[in-house]
């Protein structure tokens, strides 16, 4: 992990939603997810940063149904030229989506990924942005899941730290892994500069 400036160009915010982060379905990090976030958001916005909000269709029943209070975004959204909302209905934030449209015709190059779950969409928007050749960033403590419960015979219940850590460990060869949300900076893509 890397304690240092890291500038980007892009903020993808994965799946902050009410399901999610309040009420009985909250993840045991959600207060730090959500502050740090909303701190995330705020920075990119002043650094003319693009940034997307990655908002889950989840099946019928599930706590982020589409238009249920559950499925709702946290953190308020100001749709712009800078900043848009995508639903997807898989894990990886690209497939299906328009996601590596947006961001290529906003000429970003660099991104940091934040939100959850650490092992399921956070990792897989984060391959790929890598595979697609953006620089990646993802702030550990930025992004969280929930405890895996115990399952007898097999394994003891895994904390939600440890997953979110485990999940990040494979990233950190090609992705640079950093400590802290407020290691990031922001610019604007070189497109919207020039």
């Amino acid at each position: 992990m890397r304690n240092r400036s890291i500038p980007v160009e892009a903020l993808i915010v994965v799946d902050v939603q009410e399901a999610s982060v309040t009420g009985d379905g909250a993840l045991p990090e959600a207060a730090r997810l959500v502050d740090r976030t909303a701190d995330l958001i705020a920075r990119a916005r002043t650094g003319g940063a693009v940034v997307v909000h990655i908002q889950n269709d989840g099946p019928a029943g599930a706590g982020d149904a589409p238009h249920t209070p559950g499925w709702e975004l946290h953190h308020p959204v100001r749709t712009g030229p800078t900043e848009a909302v995508i639903r997807k209905t898989h894990d990886d934030s690209f497939e299906g989506t328009s996601l590596g449209g947006l961001l290529t015709g906003a000429g970003v190059r660099s991104l940091a990924v934040c939100g959850l779950m650490s092992e399921m969409c956070v990792q897989a928007t984060a391959r790929t942005a890598l595979a697609l050749g953006y620089r990646v960033v993802l702030p550990y403590d930025a992004h969280a899941t929930h405890d895996i419960p115990a399952e007898p015979g097999i394994s003891e219940a895994v904390p939600a730290a440890v997953v979110s850590r485990v999940a990040a460990w494979p990233l950190s060869r090609d992705a640079d892994v950093t400590t802290r949300a407020a290691d990031v900076t922001f610019t604007a893509p070189a497109a919207a500069q020039g």
